[in-house]
Order: C-alpha cells, then structure tokens, then sequence
C-alpha cells in the first residue's frame, strides 16, 4: 500500500489516530443506533461503580449513625392511684397508659407467641430480613398501600428511639442501619424485652403489662398461651382486630400465631390443638377523670406536686404506684349520701362533703361534685362559702381559753344591744329564750349569747382559735381589720368545706391538729418509698378545753339543731350553720375517730356568684339542720359501722360563771307592752311577759313588773300585761231564730240556755234574754226566752145562783086554752141551775 492509504492509523479512515476515552461512549467505531449501545464491560463497570457507592455509603451510614437516646414517651409509664387496700384502682394518670415490668417476669410462651407473630427469625436475623424488605419493596412497586418489612428489632427501633411510626424510604433505611447496630450492641432478650414494653397494643394501653390487665384483667405474669397468642396477633392493628371489633379477624390471626409457634418449635401440636380461643373481658373506655372520683385523682396528683420531691415531668413519665388514704366503703357511701337529696333540688346546688381521720387527718372519703370532666373545680378542696353557725365554736374555745364557764349565764333575747353591733343581732327565727347559760345558748345557736361572749374575748382571738384549728389564714374575710369584728361570730368568714373539715377534726382530735393529706405512700414502680403524706401532730388546745368544747356541742346534738344525728346511735359533737340570707347551708360533726363537713351552696347560673338556696324537698328554707345534717347522718351510720363505740372526754367544767353586775331595774308599770320590752332591753335586762285582765288598766299596758329597783345584767324581769276589763260584750239576739241566738251567744264565748214562752211573736223567735245586753264575763249564762206562739183565749166562768129557803111552790095558773103546751110557764126549775 502507498503511503497514506496504509492500515496502521487509529484515527479513522485517512485521518490522525483518535485519543483513548476513559468511558467509550458512544461507541467508538459504530454507525447508527449501535452507537448508543453500551458494551457489557461499560455495563459491568457502571454496576460495580454503583455497587461500591452503595457500599460506601452504607458504611458511612452505618460509622456516623449513633443509637440515639430512647424517645422520652417509650419509656413513659403510668402511675396507677389505688384506694387505701393498695389493690383496688381508684384512677391513673400520665402520658401513656404503660406499666414497665422486668424481662424476667413476662413468661416465656409470651416472647415465643410474639416472635411467632411478627418475626420468627429473629432469633437468628442481624436485626434486619433481606427477604422481608425485598417482598416489601415488591409490594410497594406494585403501587400498593407502602411495607417496611420489619423486623421486630426495626419495630422496636422505631418506636423505642424514634417515638413514631416511619413511613419513608429514608427513614426506613435509617430503621434497617439502626436496627443492625442495636442488633451487635443489644442481647436478643433486652431487645424483645424493650419491645413488649413499648408496643401499643390497644384498648389504650402501651407494652404487655397494662394489655394483660386490659384484655384479660390478669398481670403480664399470669397470661396463658391462648391469651398470649390472641394479644400478639393483634399487633399489626390492635383496634380494629380487638376481638370485640372483628372477633373473626382476630381468631384467624389467633390461629397464625399458633401456627407458627408450632412452626418455630415452641408448642407442639397436640398442645396447639388443645388451646382454645380465649374470652376477653368487657373494655370501659377509660376517662381518667371522670365522675366523682376524678376530683380524687386530681387531690392526689396535686399533693403530689406540692408537698413531695417528685416533678410534674416525671410524674407523667416515669410511672409511680401511689397508695391513697381513701377507704373504698366510706367513699361510696359519701356519694350515696351526697347524691341522695330529692329531685326538686335546684340544678344550680353544690355539694360538698369531706371525712378526716381523727387519729391523723388523712382524708377518708371526699365528694367534690357529680363529674370533674364537666366542673373541674372541686366544691369540697377549692370553692368557699360562708360558715355560718359552724364559726361559733372557735368563740367558744377563745371564751374559755380566757377562763370563760359553760355555766355562766347571758340574756338570750332577741335584738338586744350588743358591744361592736352596728345593729342589734337577731336569733333566728326571732326568738327571745331570756337568761340561759353558754350550754343551752350553743343547743339552741343563740346569737346575741355568742355576740356578748365574742365582744368579751375580742374578735380577734376568735379568728386567731379558727386559724390555730386549721383554717388557711387567706380564708376570704377571716383575718384583717375589716373582718375581725364583732359579727364574726356569726360565721362572716367563708372557708373551704375541707378547712372546716379540718378544724373541727382538730376538736375531734381533743386539741391535735393534723393537716389533712389523701397520699398515705408513693413508690417508685420498681420498689423503694418516694413519699409519704402522714401529717405532723401538734397539740394546739389544751385537753380541759376541748372536752368542755365537746360537751357543748354534744348538746347541739341532744338538744338542738343537730337532733337527726343521734340516729347514728354513739356519742356525736357537731355543729349546724346557715348563712345571711340561706346562701349557704352547713352540718359539721364529728366522733372520735371520724370528722365529717357537709356544705350546701348555690350558685348562680354563670356560676359566679352565691344566691339564696332555692327551697326544696318540702322545707320553707334550707338550713344546716334541714339536709346537711340528714346527709352527715346517713353517711356516719354507714362509715362507722361496725367500729367501736368509744365515748368523748367527760366535761372538765373549767372557768367560773360570769357574775353580772347589779343595775337599776327601769319602772316599766302603766308603760305600752312594746315600750317596756324595749327599755328593759335597752337596760341589759330580759323581758319575760304574762298577762291578766284588769278593769282599771287599759288592754296592753303594763299592770306590774318583778323584780323592780335593782337586778343582775341579763336577768329576766316579769311583766304582767293588761288584756283589758275581762269582760265580753253580750250580743243582742231579740227578734232572731233561736238557731242563730245560739250560734250568735256561742261565737261570742258565752253558754246558752232557752225558755219557751207564749207571746204573739212568731214560734221560734227569741222574745227576751238575760242578761239583756251591755258586758259579761266569757264562759256566763245567758238565757233566751223563745215564742211558742199565742195563748189561746180562757173559757168564762159562770157566776153562781143563791139557794132559796124551802117553801110551798106556788100553784102556776093553768095557761089559757088548758093543755100543757106552753114555754116553760109555770115550770119549777131543777134544783141548783141557774136562772137564765
């Protein structure tokens, strides 16, 4: 060949040789579409280039990739409040419904029947499937519904570390890488253990333990094979394939579980085919608060925060097991008898009642409304209203603190002038009960008493008794210039029903105060004692003191508005208490081992302000001795049934009687009725009134008096009060019926008594009476002379003939014409008629 056309070139026909390519593409040399071939060494290249980046970043992946911290809410558990027993479930609460248990305690055909359901290699697995994520990869391509195909160490590295369900590729591949290191870091057993106290598993509850209690209301512990198979079959979707859901998707599921436990050599099949599907118990949703006792479980986690060590984050988290001081029979019987007023009750009414432990204050039994989801403000804990009467009995203990006796006496009228009264106090009902001593003036509640022993003692040392006793010094109008006067007394200060609760248990206690406390101990779940709410005691009233107290109002009970109590059948003490205008309505008694405070309120619709307790139940007005002290009644039977009958204290009879002082009687004689009462009021004496009739005084004007010149304060002076003449006026009932004389003379006060006469006037008409009018006395005589008609006319008498001397009667002439036919001439008359 000639130079030039020679085949040694590379460079294409006639033309320089070409340079090497790294990548020969196109290709080289080729025409057309073959051009855009790769060669199977390019194709070979491509795919190894591929395959080492994936390697690599993998590895870089997998070296820069840290098992992270576990997600806070996986490791969060419930803190379950029981009752006192420390076994009955009073309520929970927390972020999840979860109770973590040890490995150790959750039974082995538990684990197989989980592996069996969600990953029977996992004994032998790196933490991932490689088959498990291709068939799923498969899946997803195919445009179905997205799989991960998990492995139960990627569930668990989802929900333990992540905290959520993932549903992107990136966040899957980071599941696989994370799954794989906690595979190499993590035992087999810690990572199934982890993952069985994780998982929800429906009916609300998180991990194994609370879903044993839930489905089957055994522990973990207890669960047999069959309920283990039906719990992890469910897995994948606990709601809907809850066997009270989908019974039937739930047995097939049951049946796979089985299966494969037979599968991977943990239960033979004699022993599968024994098993039969097992029976749940009924689900309540649960709504932790609801109803009465959330106002418990709310009291609980609020001590909890106050008084112990523990953070509102790691009450919610970590899980805790609180043992409460709540006594279960107590606490259903202060609902029976808070829920048992009528049903014309206004639907505006709250109720409180709270019972305390003498011995130590703990809270026994609480009723803080129908249902805290509705009202979370608890009437017993957070609402006030005005005691009342029930604040008596702190001026009674400061009275004989001061060397005050329940023997002294005090005029116990009504509206008397009292030191530090703008206005005469009022007892109710008006009432005057005259000279009566500190005993039956706590009976029978009588304020002016009470309003002489506080301005003797001072306001102020009242309040002080009431705080010492256990009321919360920022008591709304309890402590301060303007609320430490005189009508204090008279219950102006408005506490909480569980601050009188605690007050009077102070009493019951005979001096003791505790401060009341519902947490009786808090433990950590796995053992060891983080709080306990036992109060300290401390004596604030001496012993003689309170027994004096306590006899006085045991009287209350034996003689006064407390009565209905004594239906309990033991010694009792209390109080009754009702508001200005019945705003409020109190019961407060106690025995020695339990105090009780019963408050009724009523607010107005917005729930604002207190308003008068409309009437219901067939009483005029609600007091503290028409429902309260029936409720404290029905509730004490019950809680102290069975319990020793121990008696109070004997009365210690401390102090000495008051002695009055000697002052001038006023001369009220010839004064009006009214005016004298008031002037001898006015002069610090009692009035006791009689009255008589007296014809010389003026009916309502004052005969007498006794004593007159000088008597002890507070004494009572007799009044006799004129009722006038005495006599009656006597109606005129001439002319009437005898029916309407009598009913006339009778209406009058007068006896009747009729005569029957003859008289012109018709028969039946009253012609006379005696006497015939003016006055006499009620009770008298008076006769009516009732017509019987006319008389009739006399027949006349005959005037009588003189007898003639006997003679010869003389021969008659024979009449004219002879015969004897004449009219009677010449006859002789029979003897003795008359001559006509």
């Amino acid at each position: 060949r000639g130079p030039g056309g020679g085949a040694g070139g590379t460079g294409g026909r006639g033309g320089a040789p070409a340079r090497r390519r790294l990548i020969d593409y196109p290709r080289y040399g080729r025409t057309g579409w073959r051009r855009w071939v790769p060669s199977w060494k390019l194709l070979l290249g491509l795919f190894l280039l591929g395959l080492a980046l994936l390697v690599g970043l993998a590895a870089w992946a997998y070296a820069t990739t840290e098992i992270p911290e576990p997600d806070e809410f996986a490791q969060s558990q419930t803190t379950t409040v029981y009752y006192a027993d420390g076994t009955t479930v009073l309520g929970t609460f927390g972020e999840a419904n979860r109770e973590i248990i040890a490995g150790d305690t959750i039974p082995q055909h538990v684990k197989d029947a989980v592996v069996a359901a969600e990953d029977r290699t996992f004994y032998e697995n790196a933490g991932i499937s490689p088959t498990g994520i291709a068939r799923a990869l498969w899946n997803n391509l195919r445009g179905n519904a997205t799989q991960g195909g998990s492995t139960i160490t990627q569930q668990y590295a989802e929900r333990y570390y992540f905290g959520t369900t993932v549903d992107d590729y990136r966040g899957k591949i980071r599941e696989a890488i994370l799954a794989v290191k906690l595979d190499q870091a993590q035992d087999k057993d810690q990572i199934l253990e982890n993952y069985l106290n994780t998982i929800f598993l429906g009916r609300g509850s998180y991990g194994i333990e609370r879903a044993a209690q839930e489905y089957f209301g055994v522990p973990a512990a207890e669960l047999d094979v069959a309920q283990a198979a039906l719990i992890a079959g469910i897995i994948p979707s606990p709601n809907n394939w809850d066997p009270r859901n989908d019974p039937e998707r739930a047995e097939q599921r049951w049946n796979y579980v089985l299966d494969g436990m037979v599968e991977i050599g943990r239960l033979t099949q004699a022993e599968r085919d024994a098993l039969v599907f097992p029976q749940t118990i009924e689900y309540v949703q649960d709504d932790r608060l609801a109803g009465p006792r959330g106002y418990l479980v709310d009291t609980v986690r609020r001590e909890i925060l106050e008084r112990s060590p523990v953070t509102e984050q790691e009450l919610e988290t970590r899980g805790y097991k609180v043992v409460s001081t709540i006594e279960v029979p107590m606490q259903e019987s202060i609902e029976a008898a808070a829920t048992s007023l009528p049903e014309d009750r206004p639907a505006n009414l709250r109720v409180a009642m709270v019972t305390l432990d003498a011995a130590d204050g703990a809270i026994k039994a609480m009723y803080g409304g129908p249902d805290f989801i509705t009202v979370s403000r608890n009437a017993a804990t957070q609402d006030i209203a005005q005691a009342g009467s029930t604040f008596k009995p702190f001026t009674l203990v400061a009275y004989l603190e001061n060397g005050g006796s329940l023997r002294s006496r005090y005029n116990g009228d009504s509206q008397i002038p009292v030191e530090g009264f703008a206005e005469p106090p009022q007892n109710f009902q008006d009432r005057d009960f005259g000279e009566i001593d500190v005993i039956r003036a706590t009976a029978q509640s009588v304020n002016t008493v009470y309003g002489q022993m506080n301005a003797e003692v001072g306001p102020s040392a009242t309040a002080q008794v009431a705080v010492r006793a256990g009321l919360d010094e920022n008591t709304a109008g309890l402590l301060g210039p303007n609320f430490e006067v005189a009508a204090n007394v008279l219950g102006t200060a408005s506490p909480n029903p569980i601050d009188m609760a605690e007050a009077y248990n102070t009493f019951a206690a005979q001096g003791i105060h505790n401060e009341p406390f519902i947490v009786r101990s808090m433990e950590y779940l796995d053992g060891g004692t983080v709080y306990q709410g036992a109060s300290q005691s401390e004596r604030v009233f001496a012993e003689d003191v309170m027994a004096d107290t306590t006899y006085a109002l045991q009287q209350v009970v034996e003689r006064g508005s407390g009565e209905p109590a004594q239906e309990i059948g033991r010694p009792s003490a209390g109080k009754t208490g009702t508001s200005t205008d019945n705003r409020s309505a109190w019961y407060v008694g106690f025995t020695p081992q339990l105090t009780t405070a019963v408050a009724l309120y009523q607010t107005s619709a917005d729930g604002t302000t207190a308003e008068p307790i409309t009437p219901f139940g067939g009483f005029d007005e609600i007091t503290g001795g028409s429902f309260p002290v029936r409720m404290w009644t029905e509730h004490m039977t019950r809680a102290l049934e069975g319990t020793e009958v121990i008696p109070f204290p004997e009365r210690a009879d401390i102090g000495e009687p008051n002695e009055p002082p000697i002052l001038p009687v006023p001369s009220v004689v010839g004064l009006p009725e009214a005016e004298a009462i008031a002037q001898l009021r006015g002069a610090g004496f009692a009035a006791a009134v009689e009255r008589a009739t007296d014809p010389s005084v003026p009916e309502g004007v004052v005969i007498s008096q006794n004593p007159s010149g000088e008597a002890e304060q507070g004494s009572a002076v007799t009044i006799v009060v004129s009722e006038g003449t005495g006599l009656t006026d006597v109606p005129n009932v001439i002319g009437q019926t005898a029916e309407q004389a009598r009913s006339a003379l009778t209406a009058a006060g007068f006896s009747v008594t009729a005569r029957d006469v003859a008289a012109p006037a018709p028969p039946g008409q009253v012609v006379a009476q005696s006497p015939a009018g003016g006055q006499a006395e009620p009770g008298s005589t008076v006769t009516i002379d009732v017509s019987t008609g006319p008389a009739p006319a006399p027949t006349p008498t005959p005037t009588p003939v003189p007898t003639p001397a006997p003679t010869e009667p003389p021969v008659a002439p024979a009449p004219p014409g002879g015969g004897n036919d004449g009219a009677g001439e010449g006859r002789l008359e029979p003897p003795g008629l008359p001559v006509p």
